[in-house]
Parts: C-alpha cells; structure tokens; sequence
C-alpha cells in the first residue's frame, strides 16, 4: 500500500481523477486518532467553465481560496451552515479544479466514527453523503489548505480494482441551479456499495 503522489493530483482532466479516485483509501490522523474508509462516490467540479463550480468565471474569494493551492490540497468548505465538505484540489497551482468526495466505505476506527457522528450503530448512513464523510473522519473547515503529503489527511493506493462494468457514472447532486452543467456525467460511483449517496439519474 503506498501514499498518492503529487503526480496523481497534477494532471489537468479532473473529470479522470475523480472516476481514479474510487477504490483509493482516505486516511486521517487527527488528535492522534486514525480513522480510514475507501472512497466509493466522487463528483468533478471543472474551474472557470463549470457553474457548479465554486471557482466558475474565476471567482476567488476567502471562502474558495484553498481552490488556486498546489494539486493535492485538501479543500474544505461548510454547506448549511453545518456540512464539513471535503474536495481534493487537482491541476496545477492557480487552477481551481477539485473532487468532492461523497461517499466513502468505513475501513479502520469505526468506533471512533460512531462517535463522531452520534450513531449508534455502523449501518450505511455511517459515512453516506459528504457531510457525514466529514463528520466521520473528523475533517472540518480547519483543514482546509492542508497538503494530502503530510500526515494530517492523505490517501492512499492498496491496488484495490473495480471493473469498469461495476463503475457508475451520472449526473452529479445538488446541483441544479447550475443550469445544463448540472447535466453533465462527472458523478463517479461503486454500483452496488451501500455507502454511495442519492440515486443514479
């Protein structure tokens, strides 16, 4: 099992990146506490021509900062006031493209996951959807601009293979206020795994 290299988060289709992502394993470190699970759903944000897209047009501002660092940087915003969101920023530095990663399989620290979240048990809710992927890692706004290289957050390759029949791709959630790019196909996911979030359109 080896750490994701920086070469893995340059590269400029992060369209690519987010459907290489699935099967790769999220680990965290915090307060000396580890927690990991596989990433099941992922979707792709395109900067400047994607509307869903923090970044569309070039929007910079302190929320979206982190977006313009090094490929491989965490981004982490905040949806509802209380959704800890956790992308990968790819592409080059200045390039804002990112994956939100949406759903992922629980590995290691369950335990400490169920006490994170408040559930009492580990069913599929555990870490569905992007909130509870925060919540349950322990990710928050803190983290962002972090560097998926050190220690705090990264990911890593077990040489996990997913068949290419078992890999669905869709339209992404949330996301409708982006007109026609909200029917773009850059939401990857595991058919089948009971962690993936919403429904295939």
């Amino acid at each position: 099992m080896k750490k994701l290299s920086l070469k893995f988060y340059n590269r400029r289709d992060v369209v690519q990146i987010a459907r290489e992502l699935l099967g790769k394993i999220i680990v965290t470190n915090i307060n000396d506490v580890k927690t990991s699970g596989r990433i099941v759903e992922t979707e792709a944000y395109i900067a400047m021509i994607d509307k869903a897209s923090h970044a569309f047009g070039g929007r910079r501002t302190p929320r979206n900062e982190d977006m313009y660092a090094k490929p491989g940087t965490a981004y982490v915003y905040i949806c509802y006031g209380m959704h800890q969101m956790f992308n990968i920023v790819t592409n080059e530095r200045n390039v804002a493209d990112a994956v939100l990663i949406r759903a992922v399989e629980p590995l290691e620290g369950i335990e400490t996951m169920l006490k994170r979240t408040g559930k009492p048990v580990n069913d599929q809710t555990l870490t569905r959807g992007p909130g509870n992927v925060g919540k349950a890692l322990g990710i928050n706004k803190n983290h962002s601009g972090i560097h998926l290289l050190d220690d705090t957050i990264y990911l890593m390759d077990d040489g996990f293979q997913i068949p290419g029949d078992k890999v669905g791709i869709s339209t992404r959630i949330g996301v409708a206020s982006a007109g026609t790019d909200a029917l773009l196909p850059y939401r990857f996911y595991i058919k089948g795994n009971k962690y993936v979030s919403g429904r295939r359109k």
